[in-house]
């Protein structure tokens, strides 16, 4: 397995579906889902030239941080939290993430907050919202949405920079790229790209129909590190 390779591809995926719906390939950002890889291959991808990588848990992306923090700033690599966060690891999550993109509920948002300004930290964040209708996936529900932004602009220590969610499970194509559609529509319907610039949405087997539908941020694991199984 060659990671650099694999970034490479997948870059070159990007540009083609990009270019085959008029967008520019450089509006739209590469998360690489480092989630249960060991430390030499984050390495690996940062010598790849991967510049954000993402976590789905606090404990284990915690881990990594202590032992790759140099690496991420001497290469100005973000860290971005993908996965469902518990009020209960807000804390360290303000610490080691630049990034949090799964705030699904206000209270949570609120501790975020609070953790934030004890370390006087302006934490950039995304809401997550459940655009898929799937009840094992976690987020916010579409008609909620519009309350948990509000939410979250009032908080002074959080910089709401857009939307994030997860495509369905079962549908194939059809079924993320209606699930794609509804959260660009919820982003236009509440602030538009100016207010909310990011839509997070797609991973290694729908990230092409999500850029077609406005992804401006993918999340691929799968194609650059291979299977986790």
């Amino acid at each position: 397995m060659d990671i650099k390779e694999n970034l490479h591809e997948v870059q070159k995926r990007i540009k083609r579906a990009a270019e085959s719906c008029g967008r520019n390939p450089d509006e739209i950002k590469l998360v690489a889902v480092s989630k249960t890889m060991p430390v030499p291959l984050l390495r690996e991808a940062l010598r790849g030239g991967a510049r954000i990588l993402g976590e789905s848990r606090v404990q284990e992306a915690g881990a990594k941080w202590h032992e790759i923090r140099e690496d991420l700033h001497n290469t100005k690599c973000e860290f971005h939290l993908i996965g469902h966060l518990q009020r209960n690891k807000a804390k360290d999550a303000v610490k080691i993430f630049d990034l949090i993109q799964s705030v699904d509920s206000e209270r949570l948002a609120l501790e975020i907050d609070r953790r934030a300004a004890e370390i006087n930290k302006r934490q950039r964040v995304l809401i997550e919202v459940n655009s898929s209708g799937d009840e094992s996936k976690f987020g916010i529900s579409p008609d909620e949405a519009a309350a948990l932004i509000d939410a979250v602009q009032r908080c002074s220590n959080l910089q709401l920079e857009g939307l994030m969610t997860i495509g369905p499970l079962f549908g194939g194509i059809p079924a993320a790229r209606e699930s794609f559609l509804l959260l660009k529509h919820i982003r236009d319907n509440l602030g538009g790209s100016e207010e909310l610039p990011e839509l997070s949405m797609g991973m290694t087997r729908d990230f092409e129909a999500a850029i077609e539908e406005g992804a401006t941020m993918i999340r691929v694991g799968t194609a650059i590190f291979g299977s986790r199984d």
